[in-house]
């Protein structure tokens, strides 16, 4: 199954730290994971949930990076903490994982195709802003829209 996850969720976490998962990407998760995610750190001050299939995907590719690279391993591996989908259809974000990527309350969960992108909402903002006034990447410099 390739599921493609798109879009933006704003999004709160409780008091506990556990996340809504949002209607339109539940039935899509059950069915390709049984519910079964991993999040961990990402190297833009987020966080990436990776549905299972996707995250062992990504950890293989990872595992296989020489030894030069063995700070984003751990960043990366040692960082993963696996969470299920509970029965009220909600994801607990540890705290060790909330506090690096600066959530406390407010956060917003992106669909960036194979995985997500769970960002303090705030820090999303600045994140955004700070992009939209950069000059256009040469990538991106042929592309129609």
């Amino acid at each position: 199954m390739n599921l493609v996850f798109q879009g933006a969720s704003a999004l709160a976490l409780d008091a506990k730290g556990r996340m809504a998962v949002p209607s339109r990407h539940r039935d899509a998760l059950q069915a390709l994971c049984e519910g079964q995610l991993t999040i961990t750190k990402h190297p833009d001050g987020c966080l990436m949930v990776f549905p299972r299939p996707s995250w062992e995907t990504f950890r293989d590719k990872v595992a296989a990076l020489p030894m030069s690279a063995s700070g984003w391993k751990r960043i990366f591996l040692g960082n993963a903490m696996d969470v299920e989908i509970d029965g009220s259809a909600r994801v607990l974000v540890s705290p060790e994982l909330r506090a690096a990527a600066g959530i406390t309350k407010d956060v917003m969960l992106l669909g960036m195709g194979s995985h997500f992108e769970l960002w303090d909402a705030e820090r999303y903002a600045a994140h955004e802003a700070e992009v939209m006034a950069q000059a256009m990447p040469d990538a991106l410099q042929d592309f129609t829209f």
